[in-house]
């Protein structure tokens, strides 16, 4: 069926709804069995309003073939190589045509209903660019998860952190966070935007390969004066660490050094050496902290981690000359200090 039958059931349904033309995709590697156990609820729950696609990071595993024969109006597209979260998105949606993309990762279930709370956000608001929904543990369901929670900031250092969860502490989802607020970052799990902006903005950046790479995106999008949403009426549940585990030592590596890379490319000009500086020393601290827990492979991956970001740094100099840098910090001043000296855990109680 095509999405010009969509549109008029739609329209007759709801008068006043203007239907964007929405794409979900969902970036895959040798990912069969999520495939199988979590595509279902994105068909069942998004075909009226979208086009769905599996954009396929060059998998060896029988995803595609799997997905060719189960939910053959799933549009497949193929990348010839693994280039990880960024580059994968960025080939794939190429050749996507839509007003909205939905990136959302292969490890998350949807709910009935959860689309039409935001694409009413993104045509009520024109300024806003990216939105995500609420997104709740698939594990414990009345849980915020880690990737995203109830919507992303960023502390004065760079360090990342949500409404919901702050490091590693998860709050109960007592609909708290039942809003429509402005965020900082919207998590890569289930990342709305505009077609338009994303190609404004040249997509992810590649030199990430994978995590944080949507905060870096969204600190973009509002340098050039777009803004970041979260709609708590919308409902996902994701799984996480189906990509990498939170033990794994890569993505110890990937989120200290992306992180820096972030901090490196868009804080602005007066804060700049006090915050690398700072974030250097902070770091350090982490890799003794993880000495001292007796996981010293992490120390390691932070140790590489600031190789590479030596090793990067004269490229994000050059790229930091290219962008707009708008953004003021007035966020809170430092969730290290907050959450490991001052024991405050919860969102509510951060100052």
């Amino acid at each position: 069926r095509g999405l010009g039958d969509v549109y008029k059931r739609q329209q007759l349904r709801y008068p006043k709804f203007v239907v964007l033309k929405t794409a979900i995709v969902i970036l895959n590697w040798n990912g069969k069995k999520l495939l199988e156990q979590f595509l279902p609820s994105i068909v069942n729950f998004s075909s009226e309003l979208a086009e769905i696609y599996v954009a396929d990071n060059a998998s060896t595993d029988s995803s595609i073939a799997y997905v060719k024969e189960y939910f053959p109006s799933v549009h497949i597209v193929e990348n010839i190589t693994n280039g990880g979260y960024a580059k994968g998105y960025n080939d794939a949606l190429k050749s996507i045509n839509a007003e909205i993309y939905c990136l959302i990762n292969s490890d998350i279930e949807v709910t009935q209903n959860w689309i039409s709370p935001i694409l009413e956000v993104f045509k009520k608001e024109k300024n806003t660019a990216i939105i995500q929904p609420k997104i709740l543990d698939f594990k414990a369901k009345d849980t915020f998860e880690y990737a995203g929670a109830g919507g992303g900031f960023i502390d004065l250092y760079g360090y990342p952190y949500c409404r919901g969860r702050v490091f590693n502490h998860l709050e109960k989802d007592t609909k708290q966070f039942n809003d429509v607020a402005e965020i900082f970052w919207a998590s890569g799990a289930c990342f709305f935007i505009r077609s338009k902006v994303y190609h404004q903005l040249n997509g992810f950046d590649e030199d990430y390969f994978a995590h944080q790479e949507e905060v870096d995106l969204c600190w973009r999008a509002q340098n050039e004066g777009f803004d970041v949403k979260y709609v708590g009426n919308a409902t996902v549940y994701h799984v996480g660490g189906a990509t990498l585990q939170e033990t794994n030592p890569q993505k110890t590596f990937l989120n200290f050094r992306n992180s820096l890379l972030n901090v490196i490319k868009n804080v602005p000009k007066q804060w700049f050496l006090f915050i690398v500086f700072s974030r250097l020393l902070l770091d350090g601290i982490a890799g003794i902290k993880f000495l001292l827990e007796l996981r010293p492979i992490h120390t390691w991956a932070i140790i590489k981690a600031h190789v590479s970001v030596y090793v990067h740094f004269y490229k994000f100099l050059q790229k930091r000359k290219n962008l707009q840098k708008k953004y003021e910090y007035n966020l809170h001043t430092s969730i290290v200090w907050q959450y490991f000296v001052l024991g405050r855990k919860k969102f509510k109680n951060l100052r």
